[in-house]
């Protein structure tokens, strides 16, 4: 998929913005504070309906304005799809062909999208939460059915942890409605957890081809799904309820007297091992930085593989933060692939060597000039 065109009116710091970009390369140049990566999370928005940088919508509107837009024309293999997202204070409506969505969750993979930050690179070494939310964003973006499964999940944990510490506190004395909660708690966990260990085992065969080219072939990268069932690929989802449902009932008592759910998807993690040992633990500075790029990178080929359109991909700030060698196996491995958002405040020889006819767009002041050629 290509995003041909976008328009941005009192987005952040844009006030009336339309730009056209190119299908391949698209370098947006400028120093800092002048609206690169404002323009990146106005793509991020179109994509996923909100932001990355921020849980507060009102943050992406304009200071001195009441509401903001982002529209754009996406390029797929089925033809041309008008996207759009509103804000106001009133919340956010997004329109696919000019039609309202009555859920957002009818929007989410019109457009896909991969945003590679400097805090991507901790992905690795980062808290087991950053993994997880990571896996909820990506796989959400590849199947409406995960991120409809995710989404029922995360509202009856909320509802069950309320309802336990209701219990803990005796202001509640019911254990029926508890084992009500934790029936449907565990049938959406279980259709969760056997989804992560499968778009995980398809992530680990692109990832690990592309951390063998970037080591030079020394280095074989596996991912495990680290959670607390006895999951293989080869688990139904039936089984995966079998074994969390009973989980919840053989500790309801330990549940009640923390007051909290610890069992479930919620707790799990993502082990990265490379030859053989955990690389967030025993790994150098530089094999985690390779993982976390052959992961990043491992996506666009793993959302073609399933959407049957490539993402689009979003690198911000990236390139300062990679040596030479890793800076080429990016560029390379992007190169005639998938339409690229680059952000920096100077491209370097070798980037721009390796980049093959990019449009380069100098900001300044929230305002777009393209580079004469």
């Amino acid at each position: 998929m290509i995003l041909t065109e976008l328009h941005l009116h009192y987005f952040r710091n844009y006030q009336d913005l339309t730009v056209h970009f190119n299908p391949g390369v698209n370098v947006l140049i400028g120093h800092n504070a002048q609206g690169k990566t404002n323009m990146l999370e106005a793509i991020y928005v179109l994509s996923l309906t909100k932001s990355h940088r921020t849980s507060n919508d009102r943050d992406l509107i304009n200071w001195q304005e009441k509401s903001a837009l982002i529209s754009g024309t996406v390029q797929k293999s089925l033809g041309k799809v008008p996207l759009e997202i509103q804000f106001t204070s009133k919340g956010k409506k997004a329109k696919v062909n000019h039609l309202e969505q009555a859920r957002l969750s009818q929007y989410i993979g019109q457009l896909n999208a991969i945003l590679f930050a400097p805090e991507d690179l901790t992905l690795v070494k980062g808290s087991p939460a950053l993994r997880r939310h990571f896996m909820d964003r990506e796989f959400s973006q590849m199947s409406s059915k995960y991120l409809y499964n995710a989404g029922q999940y995360r509202t009856l944990l909320r509802q069950r942890n309320k309802y336990l510490k209701q219990l803990k506190y005796k202001q509640q004395t019911d254990r029926v409605l508890l084992g009500v909660l934790s029936d449907q708690l565990a049938a959406f966990g279980a259709e969760v957890i056997v989804a992560r260990q499968h778009f995980l085992k398809h992530l680990e065969k692109w990832a690990a081809d592309l951390h063998q080219e970037i080591s030079l072939h020394k280095e074989k990268l596996k991912l495990e799904y680290a959670n607390q069932l006895k999951i293989t690929d080869e688990t139904t989802v039936e089984q995966a309820y079998q074994e969390l449902f009973k989980l919840y009932q053989d500790n309801e008592s330990r549940e009640i007297e923390q007051g909290t759910t610890i069992y479930g998807p919620h707790r799990d993690d993502i082990r990265f091992l490379v030859n053989d040992k955990n690389v967030q633990a025993f790994g150098s500075q530089g094999q985690q930085r390779t993982t976390a790029l052959s992961v990043k990178l491992a996506e666009i080929d793993l959302m073609k593989e399933q959407t049957g359109e490539y993402p689009l991909l979003l690198l911000d700030d990236v390139l300062s933060e990679l040596d030479t060698i890793r800076q080429t196996h990016l560029l390379t491995a992007i190169q005639n692939k998938v339409q690229t958002f680059l952000t920096t405040t100077s491209l370097s020889d070798v980037a721009r060597q390796l980049i093959d006819e990019p449009t380069i767009f100098e900001i300044e002041h929230g305002t777009l000039k393209e580079e004469v050629k």
